[in-house]
């Protein structure tokens, strides 16, 4: 009881139902490609799916202490169907295109948003911030946790 009055409770629900889904094998092969800076849109389309088996995003933002706090996040309701939306850009991929997400020019990427119901905008958006969340991850798997302060300048 004095847990959840802490909002500790909520983490380790967080954690339980994490531990419940999450395949052991696919996180140490995950974290092996991390390493060798091999992460690509097929395993972040895995990471998705996990992260979906675990429920609701404002549920899991809710579990998380101190998120209730930071403005931005108070009136911001995750939305579900951006994860489909960005599953179905994935799958209208090819698999080279998966592996290799540099080589989308802009008969690709139109390719794309027609076999996946969305615009060329969208496509766009989920390639930047992929690039942007790969520089990220990888600069925490070459330099640790304590790299993340200075990371955003």
């Amino acid at each position: 009881m004095a847990q959840r009055i802490l909002g500790m409770g909520d983490v380790l629900s967080l954690i339980e139902k994490a531990q419940e889904e999450f395949d052991q094998k696919e996180a140490l092969s995950l974290e092996k490609k991390l390493k060798k800076k091999k992460f690509d849109l097929e395993d972040f389309k895995k990471q998705l799916t996990q992260i979906k088996k675990l429920g609701p995003l404002d549920q899991l933002l809710g579990m998380i202490p101190g998120m209730g706090q930071i403005k931005q996040l108070k009136n911001m309701k995750p939305d579900e169907k951006e994860l489909v939306k960005i599953e179905a850009i994935i799958d209208s991929m090819t698999k080279k295109e998966r592996t290799n997400y540099k080589i989308i020019n802009g008969s690709r990427r139109k390719r794309i948003a027609l076999g996946s119901g969305t615009k060329v905008q969208d496509i766009n958006r989920l390639l930047k911030n992929f690039a942007q969340m790969k520089k990220m991850m990888e600069k925490i798997t070459s330099k640790g946790i304590t790299s993340l302060p200075g990371m955003f300048g």
